[in-house]
C-alpha cells in the first residue's frame, strides 16, 4: 500500500511539472489579452466623443461573433496535432500545419467577399445611433483586412499546443497584444486617424503578430518544415473529411456558445441599463476566470492527445485511445481545475463587492450588483471540470459530445430562463448561466466513458 501511494504521487508529481510547463505560458499570454480592450477604450475615451467608444464596442463585438465561429481553426488544430505528435508522424504534423493554414486563408477569402452583407446584416439589428453604426462600420472595413493574420494565428496557436509548445504561442500573443497597445496609441494620438487609429493599430499588430509566428517557425522548426510537401496529400479525401468532420462539430459548438453569450446580454437588456451593466461586469469576471483557467485546458489538449497515441504504432491510421497515463491526466486537471475554481470563487466571495467598485463607480450599479454576489461565487467552481473536459476531449479530437455537449448546455439555458423568470425575474438569467455550466461539467464526466 505504502509502495502504491508513492508511485500514485510520483506521477502526480510528474503529471503536474508538465501541466504547469503547457499552462503557465498560456496564462501570462491570456492575461494580456483583456489589457488590449481596456486600452482600446481608454485611448478612445480620451480623445473622442461617446459615439466612438460606442463604435469600438459594437465593433469589437462584430469580430467576436465572427471570429468566435472560426475557433475550430484553434481547437480542431490543437487536437490532431497533439495525436500526430503523439504517434511521431512527422510528416502528418507538417500536413497538419500546411493543412491547417490553406483552411484559414481560404476562409479569411470568403470573409473578404461576403464582408459587406455580414456587417449590414448585424448593424440593421443593433439597437445604436447612426453616428455609432458609422463608426463601427469604418472600424470593421479597416479591421476586417487582417482577417488572413488573425485566423492564420488561430491555426498556428493550435498546431503550437499540439507541438507540446506553448511558449511559441504566449511569445505571439505578448507581441500581438503589446504592438496593438503601442501601435493604437501612437496612431490615435500623434496622427490625424485619430480614434480610427485603434482600428490601423490592431491590424498592423496582426500582422506583426504573423511575422513573428514565422520567425519562429523558422528558427524552431525548420528541420521539420523543410521536408517534401505533397500538396495532393494535403487534400485528399480521407484528411479533408477527417478536418472537415472535426472542424463541423465544433463549429457547431461555436454557434452554441454564441447563442448562449448573445441570449445572456439580450436577456439582460430587457431588464434596464443598469442591470445590463451589472450582467456585463458579472460576465467580465467570468471571462478574466476563464482565460487564467484556459492555460490548463490547453495543457489538456497537448498532454492528453500525445498520451493518447503514444502507445499506438506510428502513421496517420492510428487510433486515440485511453491509456493509463490519460487517465492519470484527467484526474490531474481535475485537481487543479477544482483547486482554481475554488480560489476564484474564495477571492469573489470574499471581496464582497471590491471588484465590482473596481469595474465601475456608478453608485446604483454597485447596489444592484449585491443581489448576484452568490451567482459571481459559483461560476468558478460549477464551470472549473467544464473547462478540463473540453480540453481533454479536443485533445481525443472526440468532437461529437463535445458538440452534444454544447447543444443540450444551450438548451437547458433557454429552459431554465423561461421557466424560472416569471417568478423570479432576472435571476433567471444567473440560474439559466449556471444550468449550462452544470450541463457540460455531467454530459462530458458521463460521456468520458465512451471515448476512446
Amino acid at each position: 500500500m505504502q509502495y502504491f501511494c508513492s508511485e500514485f504521487c510520483t506521477v502526480i508529481m510528474q503529471l503536474t511539472r508538465s501541466i504547469l510547463r503547457l499552462a503557465l505560458p498560456s496564462i501570462v499570454a491570456n492575461i494580456t489579452i483583456p489589457l488590449v480592450g481596456i486600452v482600446d477604450v481608454a485611448i478612445t475615451g480620451h480623445i473622442s466623443d461617446s459615439s466612438a467608444i460606442g463604435g469600438i464596442a459594437i465593433g469589437t463585438m462584430l469580430f467576436d461573433l465572427l471570429y468566435w465561429n472560426f475557433g475550430f481553426l484553434r481547437v480542431g488544430t490543437s487536437g490532431l496535432t497533439a495525436q500526430a505528435y503523439g504517434s511521431k508522424d512527422i510528416q502528418s504534423q507538417r500536413d497538419i500545419l500546411f493543412r491547417s493554414v490553406a483552411t484559414a486563408l481560404s476562409a479569411a477569402v470568403v470573409i473578404w467577399l461576403l464582408q459587406w452583407l455580414f456587417v449590414s446584416g448585424v448593424l440593421a439589428v443593433m439597437p445604436c445611433s447612426e453616428a455609432v453604426a458609422d463608426f463601427a462600420r469604418e472600424y470593421f472595413y479597416i479591421r476586417i483586412w487582417a482577417a488572413p493574420a488573425t485566423l492564420s494565428l488561430m491555426a498556428l496557436k493550435g498546431w503550437f499546443i499540439g507541438m507540446q509548445d506553448t511558449v511559441s504561442p504566449m511569445v505571439s500573443d505578448i507581441v500581438v497584444n503589446v504592438a496593438n497597445m503601442a501601435a493604437s496609441y501612437a496612431l490615435a494620438v500623434y496622427t490625424p486617424l485619430g480614434a480610427m487609429g485603434v482600428a490601423w493599430g490592431t491590424l498592423i499588430a496582426q500582422y506583426t503578430g504573423l511575422l513573428t509566428v514565422c520567425v519562429i517557425l523558422f528558427f524552431k522548426y525548420l528541420g521539420l518544415l523543410k521536408g517534401r510537401v505533397d500538396i495532393k496529400s494535403l487534400f485528399r479525401g480521407t484528411e479533408m473529411r477527417r478536418l472537415f468532420s472535426l472542424n463541423g462539430n465544433i463549429f457547431i459548438r461555436s454557434i452554441c456558445f454564441i447563442a448562449i453569450y448573445v441570449g445572456y446580454t439580450a436577456i439582460a437588456s430587457i431588464y434596464g441599463d443598469t442591470e445590463l451593466a451589472v450582467s456585463t461586469i458579472v460576465m467580465k469576471l467570468f471571462m478574466f476566470f476563464s482565460y487564467f483557467i484556459d492555460g490548463f485546458a490547453y495543457a489538456g489538449e497537448a498532454l492528453a492527445g500525445r498520451l493518447g497515441m503514444e502507445a499506438q504504432s506510428s502513421g496517420s491510421n492510428s487510433v486515440w485511445h485511453k491509456t493509463e497515463d490519460v487517465k492519470h491526466v484527467v484526474g490531474t486537471l481535475m485537481i487543479w481545475g477544482a483547486a482554481i475554481g475554488v480560489v476564484f470563487s474564495l477571492i469573489f466571495w470574499l471581496s464582497n463587492g471590491y471588484l465590482m467598485n473596481i469595474m465601475t463607480s456608478d453608485a446604483e450599479v454597485l447596489a444592484a450588483s449585491r443581489n448576484y454576489i452568490v451567482w459571481i461565487a459559483l461560476m468558478p467552481v460549477v464551470s472549473s471540470f467544464a473547462f478540463m473536459w473540453d480540453g481533454v476531449y479536443i485533445g481525443a479530437t472526440a468532437a461529437v459530445p463535445v458538440r452534444n455537449c454544447m447543444i443540450w448546455s444551450a438548451v437547458a439555458f433557454g429552459v431554465v430562463y423561461f421557466v424560472f423568470s416569471p417568478a423570479v425575474g432576472i435571476q433567471a438569467l444567473y440560474a439559466a448561466y449556471m444550468a449550462h455550466l452544470l450541463v457540460r461539467t455531467i454530459y462530458l464526466s458521463i460521456a468520458w466513458r465512451k471515448v476512446g
